[in-house]
């Protein structure tokens, strides 16, 4: 299986984000209190889904040949978003970390919809896998979000 440039590329946006996801979401666990269970729950199981997303998406860019990121991002517009959030989150309350998590949640869905545009290279296989994955980080936004508004 080749894997063109272009979508080597976007594999690895996506794998990078996905390991800042989670490094956000473990960042997040440390501001949250002892009564925010739910969130703690919460934010594990997210953090989980984005270490499965990354290793998902190195199998597929190891099949196409493709040298897979393995770190969080240190530059790159696509991967601000959950940097940013990883700092911001010290003593936070409740609703502020639920902010902070739904900005670096939008950054995510950005990414995987750049990466689904008709011209970023990825195979029949890739494009179904990364919408698979996008479908769950939408709802993961949605979750958030409704958390955020319901405090």
């Amino acid at each position: 299986m080749e894997t063109t440039e272009k979508s080597s590329e976007v594999l690895n946006d996506l794998i990078e984000i996905n390991n800042d996801r989670s490094a956000g979401f473990e960042r997040a666990l440390k501001d949250l209190g002892d009564g925010d269970l739910d969130l703690k729950t919460l934010f594990e199981e997210y953090s989980a889904q984005s270490r499965q997303f990354a290793l998902e998406l190195t199998a597929f860019a190891a099949q196409g040949g493709t040298d897979t990121e393995t770190g969080t991002s240190a530059s790159g517009t696509i991967h601000r978003a959950w940097i940013e959030v990883k700092a911001l989150f010290s003593g936070h309350d409740r609703k502020a970390v639920l902010a902070e998590c739904e900005r670096g949640e939008d950054a995510i869905k950005k990414a995987y919809k750049e990466a689904l545009a008709v011209d970023s290279g990825l195979t029949a296989a890739t494009t179904q896998l990364v919408t698979t994955q996008a479908q769950a980080i939408n709802q993961s936004h949605d979750r958030i979000k409704l958390l955020r508004d319901s405090q």
